[in-house]
């Protein structure tokens, strides 16, 4: 390896001179455009010629006997998130009808894939989605606010009773699947780099945060699905209070936890973990008023606190993961 030193030029353009060896031997002259690339793990290629595009990666599936819907979607979720940008499925042509709903259901589930190609026996899907668009970051940061948004709505649909916002939070779980699997798809494709480099490490965390989000985004969904059984009931006024207090206690977590982690905010992150403790007073209070209770009304709250618990549980391990990575961040960069 040789070293060469950096020399500034113009007061803002930093240069350094190539070996003649290389220049030679590619062909290049004075006045020729050479290409650089940054790589994940913060190196630079340099190139005579702008490289070839790689071929497309491309998975196959072959239908051969009867399947259940979710085990072919489970697979089709499986090759995306492993990023293979082509999907082929080939089948017997009496299971088109069967394999082409299953694809265009899944192009609706996750951001990027389209049906490109249809034949009698074989349905061909392209991802299209560009992660210089829709970086893992910006993933995590509108789960943040959907889940968020979600556990803000499913209580208030438990309180008034209107069933179309409890709708509305459910469907907006779908959403939040939605960029999971993108981060997750994002998250496969960097294991090509070389590990121990700040990049991975922040994918990974990214990831895990994501995949926290998703779970708060289930409970969230949870709480709205059991409010239908309540809204027939209706709520004593302590036991509204209560829920609503647990709830704003749940989402204060969330809040400093993602704050945190974004901001590599240590001291924040150790607040809303030292707030779980007296967040799980609130729901071990919240479970104990709920005794006098019975049949699907107890069942259903018993489910919301649970929901309640847990999702402030998943905020703190968010907390958790923010610690470790400025942890990791700091190190690196000292």
């Amino acid at each position: 390896m040789e070293g060469r030193k950096l020399q500034l030029t113009g007061g803002s353009t930093y240069v350094v001179s190539l070996p003649k060896k290389w220049v030679v031997g590619s062909g290049l002259k004075a006045g020729d455009t050479v290409f650089l690339e940054t790589e994940p793990d913060g190196s630079v290629s340099l190139r005579a010629h702008p490289g070839a595009k790689p071929e497309a990666r491309r998975k196959v599936f072959e239908e051969k006997g009867e399947e259940e819907r979710e085990h072919l979607l489970r697979k089709l979720i499986g090759a995306y998130i492993s990023g293979f940008e082509l999907i082929e499925v080939r089948f017997r042509p009496d299971q088109g009808p069967f394999v082409r709903r299953v694809a265009r259901d899944f192009c609706r589930m996750v951001i990027g894939p389209e049906v490109i190609e249809e034949t009698r026996n074989a349905v061909i899907i392209q991802d299209l989605s560009d992660t210089s668009e829709l970086s893992a970051d910006k993933c995590v940061r509108r789960m943040y606010m959907t889940v968020r948004a979600m556990l803000e709505d499913a209580m208030a649909s438990l309180m008034s009773g209107d069933e179309s916002l409890a709708k509305d939070v459910t469907q907006r779980d779908q959403d939040v699947d939605r960029l999971y699997w993108m981060v997750a798809k994002q998250y496969h494709l960097t294991h090509t780099t070389p590990p121990g480099t700040i990049a991975i490490r922040s994918i990974h965390n990214q990831r895990l945060v994501a995949k926290l989000l998703e779970r708060v985004g289930d409970h969230a969904e949870r709480i709205a699905i059991e409010s239908g059984t309540i809204a027939t009931k209706g709520l004593d006024a302590k036991l509204a209070k209560e829920l609503e207090v647990a709830n704003a206690s749940a989402i204060s977590i969330l809040d400093k936890a993602f704050n945190a982690f974004v901001t590599a905010d240590i001291d924040a992150a150790n607040e809303a973990v030292d707030r779980q403790a007296a967040h799980q007073k609130l729901i071990e209070t919240l479970s104990h008023h709920l005794t006098a209770k019975k049949g699907e009304e107890l069942l259903a709250l018993a489910a919301i606190a649970d929901s309640l618990g847990r999702a402030a549980g998943y905020a703190a391990d968010i907390a958790e993961t923010a610690i470790n990575q400025a942890v990791f961040t700091e190190s690196a960069n000292a």
